[in-house]
C-alpha cells in the first residue's frame, strides 16, 4: 500500500519545483486515489468529493485528474477507466501496470527496455508514439495463493 502522506509531500515538492499549482482540490483528489486499495473511477471520485464540497462537478474532477496525470502523479488504467496513484512520480520513463483481476490491486513495473523496444519498433514502421499504456491483467501473489488453496 502506498504511503499517502509521503506521496502528497513529494507531490507538493514536485509541483513547487515545476511551478505548478497544487491546489487543495488537486491535493484532495490525489489523496483519495492514493488511499484507495485499487483504481478509482472519475465518478467515484466525484461522489466522494461532492460529499465534502457541494460545488464539485465532473469538470472539477476531470481537470484535477488531467493535471495529476500531466505531473506524473497519477496513471489512468485504460482497461478499467480508472485512476491509480504513481508510487514513484520522479521516475520519468515508461511503466507497466500489473492489475489483479480478483482484488483490483495495481502495482507498477519499470521495465524501461520494454517501452524502448516498442518505441523503436514503432519508429521503424514510421510511427511516432505519443503515449504508451501497458497493462497486464492477472492475479497478485495473495489472490493466486488463495485460489490455489
Amino acid at each position: 500500500m502506498l504511503d499517502a502522506h509521503a506521496l502528497l509531500t513529494q507531490a507538493e515538492r514536485q509541483c513547487q519545483t515545476r511551478g505548478a499549482r497544487f491546489t487543495p482540490i488537486r491535493r484532495r483528489v490525489l489523496e483519495m486515489i492514493a488511499t484507495a486499495p485499487g483504481g478509482l473511477k472519475a465518478y467515484d471520485l466525484l461522489d466522494r468529493l461532492a460529499a465534502e464540497h457541494a460545488s464539485a462537478r465532473p469538470p472539477t474532477v476531470y481537470r484535477a485528474l488531467e493535471f495529476l496525470i500531466e505531473q506524473g502523479l497519477v496513471h489512468r488504467i485504460e482497461s478499467l477507466n480508472a485512476y491509480v496513484a504513481c508510487p514513484c512520480p520522479e521516475h520519468a520513463h515508461g511503466f507497466q501496470l500489473l492489475i489483479c483481476r480478483a482484488c483490483g490491486r495495481v502495482e507498477e513495473l519499470h521495465m524501461d527496455e520494454v517501452g524502448e523496444q516498442l518505441s523503436q519498433g514503432a519508429r521503424q514502421q514510421g510511427y511516432r508514439i505519443e503515449r504508451q499504456t501497458i497493462e497486464l491483467l492477472g492475479l497478485c501473489a495473495d489472490c493466486h495463493q488463495a485460489a490455489s488453496a
